[in-house]
């Protein structure tokens, strides 16, 4: 068999307008519209490898190097049955190209950051897997659309479907039985607003206690307040976020994200037995980044950046370009670092000594240094990447290059 091979590259998305909730748990179709932004895969990412290989053993996974099962009526499973449908019907109506869609694929992944830790791993990892099979296909030359493939993504991981995109993404909820229009599309582009930045605070890798599948269905079936949120809040809210990127209003940005957040987490509250995300450390950065935002109106009538959480303790912190090493340095002085912060935009950060005029130094105590973990700099990014056969996880034989050591 010729060498038939791709590899891609997807990014992370945090939602600023929170998904939670299905109201069709198979096609993965949500209770509520949502937005989000595409962060850079320069420091986030998913990297996945595909290959045709010949043979009947069956399609293949290894995932950070070891082995996982690809089960039957599986996320993965139902994205490789999806994605060969495309396939056959650009072989159908071109007969003259190669036959791609009955052969077995091996599939290689991996990600630069914790699987399952808070981060949205799935969402970038189910992504990178649409976009490099989309890639080893060749739908793109056959008007496959991103938003096409995000209706694919979205039945692997929801979120998924907003990595297709760079920049800011909204996914419609539609209204469709068979989720046809339950896709991803581009509010706008990294390009309109490459200021906006982000500061990702580690505060656990571990996996989350409750998982997102498990704990928002237990919120459709007993929280109130999310039957409220669906009707009434997320509609205006989506709007509102909308108006706000497309103006560039960093102001309306930030409240719509931090009381969007808030919600998110009084409807895990609400849940019964109640859901528990954040922790002490999550609730001080919250508590600093107020008083930051407090004192930043007071003395300069603008707020300087705001907090949002997944389900999970890890913040993510968006700020504009011009005031991220300000924020930085406070974030620096109350949550110490272990080891010399990589700094990868060179604005060589201090923990400061001098806070700004009128701030509570007492707002939260100094944490110890492990509170924290570490803390990733990045910004707004680009959507899933293509890169060349010699960045193949794979090796020709269609194996991995590298497996886990045990």
């Amino acid at each position: 068999m010729t060498l038939v091979t791709a590899t891609c590259t997807a990014p992370v998305n945090i939602a600023v307008v929170k998904y939670w909730g299905k109201r069709d748990t198979a096609l993965i179709l949500p209770t509520n519209s949502s937005l989000s932004v595409t962060l850079s895969q320069d420091h986030l990412r998913s990297l996945t490898s595909a290959q045709l290989v010949d043979g009947t053993a069956g399609d293949r996974l290894w995932l950070n190097g070891d082995e996982e099962e690809i089960k039957a009526g599986g996320r993965t499973a139902v994205c490789l049955e999806e994605m060969r449908a495309f396939r056959r019907i650009v072989e159908k109506a071109n007969p003259s190209l190669p036959i791609l869609s009955t052969s077995a694929v091996h599939i290689a992944s991996e990600n630069n950051f914790p699987t399952a830790a808070g981060l949205a791993s799935s969402a970038s990892g189910l992504s990178a897997l649409i976009a490099t099979l989309a890639t080893l296909y060749d739908l793109a030359a056959h008007s496959v659309s991103p938003s096409d493939l995000s209706r694919i993504a979205r039945q692997g991981s929801g979120s998924a479907c907003r990595s297709m995109f760079g920049g800011f993404v909204a996914w419609e909820m539609g209204t469709r039985a068979d989720g046809l229009d339950s896709v991803a599309v581009s509010v706008a582009p990294r390009e309109h607003w490459p200021e906006m930045q982000a500061l990702i605070l580690v505060v656990s890798d571990a996996k989350k206690g409750t998982p997102s599948t498990a704990g928002m269905q237990r919120t459709v079936a007993t929280s109130a307040l999310l039957a409220h949120r669906i009707a009434h809040v997320v509609p205006a809210r989506m709007a509102a976020m909308s108006a706000a990127i497309l103006a560039r209003d960093f102001d309306s940005f930030a409240r719509e994200t931090m009381a969007d957040s808030n919600q998110f987490h009084a409807v895990a509250l609400d849940t019964e037995p109640p859901i528990f995300y954040l922790n002490d450390v999550s609730r001080s950065i919250i508590a600093l980044v107020t008083e930051i935002n407090r004192v930043a109106v007071q003395n300069e009538g603008r707020v300087k950046c705001a907090y949002t959480f997944d389900a999970g303790p890890n913040a993510v912190i968006y700020a504009l370009d011009k005031d991220v090493k300000d924020v930085l340095e406070v974030v620096l002085r109350y949550f110490p670092q272990q080891s010399a912060f990589p700094d990868p935009f060179g604005i060589k950060p201090a923990a400061t000594t001098a806070l700004p005029q009128g701030f509570n130094d007492k707002v939260i105590p100094v944490m110890a240094d492990t509170s924290v973990s570490r803390i990733i700099h990045t910004e707004v990014g680009d959507g899933p990447r293509v890169l060349t056969n010699d960045e193949s996880l794979l090796g020709p034989d269609g194996f991995p290059k590298k497996l886990a050591h045990k």
